[in-house]
């Protein structure tokens, strides 16, 4: 029964986040970000991300597919960044699963 109430809650609540979510869109920016940096030696291609302020910053120096999460799975986003500076305003506070290729971040805002 426990099980059954989780499915149907997760249902729910992904049912529901799809309209609110839609609008959120990459923009390409210039600016430096200060914040969380992630830098992970197993892709050794030089990307970062930053988690701020209701904004989800990723500079890569290559392009690159990405796919934003949040942490019961529903997506947020997906998109093919160039290289550059790109960020992701999201709404909601939170903690967001950033992929890249097979690499998954965390990242809380």
């Amino acid at each position: 029964m426990k099980r059954l109430l989780a499915i149907l809650t997760l249902v729910f609540a992904l049912g529901l986040g799809n309209t609110a979510l839609a609008e959120i869109q990459w923009h390409e920016t210039k600016r430096d970000v200060e914040g969380k940096t992630w830098n992970d030696p197993r892709t050794s291609d030089g990307i970062e991300i930053y988690g701020r302020k209701g904004t989800i910053t990723i500079v890569t120096p290559k392009r690159i597919n990405v796919k934003v999460y949040t942490i019961l799975g529903q997506m947020v986003s997906q998109a093919t960044l160039q290289p550059g500076t790109s960020e992701l305003r999201i709404g909601s506070r939170g903690i967001y699963l950033v992929r890249i290729g097979n690499i998954t971040q965390k990242v809380a805002i």
